[in-house]
């Protein structure tokens, strides 16, 4: 199919485009955006489409996942943001609770036992801690990905152990 086939197919299935849009969003605005995203997608994409199969099953799937990742993006948006005016009593507690010289005593304790950590043990935790990959901390260690994630594997467990304080079991004890 050449480029001026293809378009008039496009121009021909968009008013079908936009009645199966509207059953998935219920609204106008947001039909006709995904009928645009549709299009668009189907445009970048033509050279996919192959000739004698059914052009608009090929629209109406492209829209279907378009939709459904619009959606799925709009999720976990929507639960990683939080749309409050005010901040719940709550966490105003547990941030409030803290008083600065705790918060010294505390970092003193994390710096005191990341130093009791062996370099070799110290320098990956601290690299995947700042958000470097495994692969990356490999690379910049030149050493297999398996000793990286061995490596902050002990370093995690040698702070949880000299950190042992901090845990809630051990806080309940007293």
């Amino acid at each position: 199919m050449n480029t001026n086939e293809f378009n008039y197919q496009l121009s021909c299935n968009q008013s079908a485009l936009e009645t199966f849009a509207f059953k998935f969003t219920q609204d106008y605005e947001d039909a006709h955006d995904l009928v645009q995203d549709t299009l668009l997608k189907a445009m970048r994409y033509s050279e996919q489409f192959k000739d004698g199969t059914n052009f608009r099953g090929w629209l109406y799937t492209i829209m279907k996942n378009t939709f459904i990742n619009g959606y799925r993006r709009a999720v976990k948006t929507r639960s990683i943001i939080s749309i409050h005016e005010e901040i719940p009593a709550a966490q105003l507690q547990t941030s409030a609770t803290g008083n600065v010289g705790e918060n010294k005593f505390i970092r003193e304790d994390i710096n005191n036992a990341m130093k009791k950590l062996q370099p070799e043990y110290l320098t990956p935790f601290v690299k995947y801690f700042e958000g470097f990959k495994y692969h990356e901390i490999a690379e910049m260690l030149q050493i297999p990905i398996g000793t990286v994630k061995t490596r902050i594997h002990i370093a995690r467990v040698m702070l949880k152990k000299n950190l042992k304080i901090y845990t809630k079991e051990f806080s309940a004890e007293f």
